[in-house]
């Protein structure tokens, strides 16, 4: 069993040390998935780094009933949804009364170049994929994991397959359909 197993054992019985020592073991992989995906924001963006990182970790472990987590990996993906989920709140806030009847096409090609670029996904992008990151979930968890994590979280395939438990091969198939499913769903939220 590893140190954040054990850690995170701890912190579901209760032990006051846990939440702390927690904090310290990920803090590194929590910055570093903070970090993506702050720099594919605005330069001018309110929500710092940091600030980040702290509020996906309190929503996270600060509960009078913590959640049992399976270990490392499970901890990190939990973590990289709430990030994806503070930035989407957050996209949400900004846009307020502008979102109204106003619809962004998204092709799957400008998915992914806003998602990996250095400008920047505009907010109505990353509400839109989280909307159908929302629905592909309910058909398809794994698929929605895959995006998750590389649109969200930022983190490679090869990154992702260790965080999933999957082998680098079934990842890439598992992106490359992720993929075709969020170019679907996308498309036919334009429509509707």
């Amino acid at each position: 069993m590893s140190d954040v197993t054990e850690i995170l054992n701890d912190l579901v019985q209760g032990k006051q040390y846990a939440s702390d020592a927690l904090f310290v073991t990920v803090h590194n992989e929590l910055r570093l998935m903070a970090d993506r995906l702050m720099r594919k924001e605005r330069s001018d963006h309110t929500l710092q780094t940091t600030a980040l990182i702290n509020e996906a970790y309190v929503r996270l472990v600060d509960h009078p009933n913590p959640q049992k987590w399976d270990g490392r990996s499970h901890f990190l993906s939990a973590a990289a949804e709430s990030m994806r989920r503070i930035l989407v709140d957050h996209a949400r806030r900004k846009l307020g009364k502008k979102r109204g009847g106003e619809y962004r096409k998204h092709t799957l090609q400008s998915v992914h170049q806003d998602a990996f670029s250095s400008v920047g996904p505009n907010p109505t992008l990353i509400i839109d994929v989280s909307d159908a990151l929302e629905k592909l979930a309910g058909s398809d968890p794994q698929a929605a994991e895959m995006i998750r994590l590389r649109f969200f979280a930022g983190v490679s395939i090869a990154e992702a397959a260790e965080l999933v438990g999957v082998t680098p091969t079934e990842a890439y198939a598992n992106w490359a359909y992720a993929k075709a499913r969020l170019s679907k769903l996308l498309e036919s939220s334009v429509e509707s």
